[in-house]
């Protein structure tokens, strides 16, 4: 990914954010049934780079469907595709549920809950080669 596209995809991504800052995300259950609204614009403020704070992993969502289907990207440094990458959307609350399975990763999982108020995504990791989980987030990058 060269630095270009970088630089207007986080453009693009404060600019979402921007017109989106409504968002209230508090106790979203990613197990519930969730529904999306493509009337409601809020759940872009999903997209954009991710950092995770604990180490170089970077989630790059591009686009959000009309279903919540996520067209997005894993980075551990190198580009690794989701198998499942999903938006949710229950009242107010938003969420993200991914699934890797390349790269030796077994089907991990990221369920993170999106935080308007530190604009954050927050969650569990878990690592299904090693059966452990872990609490972490991610930062606007």
């Amino acid at each position: 990914m060269n630095s270009q596209y970088l630089k207007l995809t986080v453009c693009v991504a404060v600019l979402a954010t921007i017109a989106a800052w409504p968002v209230y995300a508090q106790g979203v259950k990613l197990g519930d049934s969730p529904t999306v609204s493509t009337a409601n614009a809020g759940i872009n403020v999903l997209k954009g780079n991710w950092l995770r704070t604990d180490g170089g992993y970077m989630i790059a969502i591009k686009s959000i469907g009309a279903d919540g289907q996520l067209e997005a990207m894993y980075f551990n440094p190198n580009p690794l595709p989701f198998a499942r990458a999903q938006a949710v959307q229950k009242g107010n609350a938003l969420g993200i549920s991914l699934e890797l399975r390349a790269g030796g990763y077994g089907g991990s999982t990221y369920e993170l809950t999106y935080d308007p108020a530190v604009d954050r995504l927050t969650g569990a990791y878990y690592q299904a080669v090693a059966k452990q989980s872990y609490e972490i987030h991610f930062v606007r990058k």
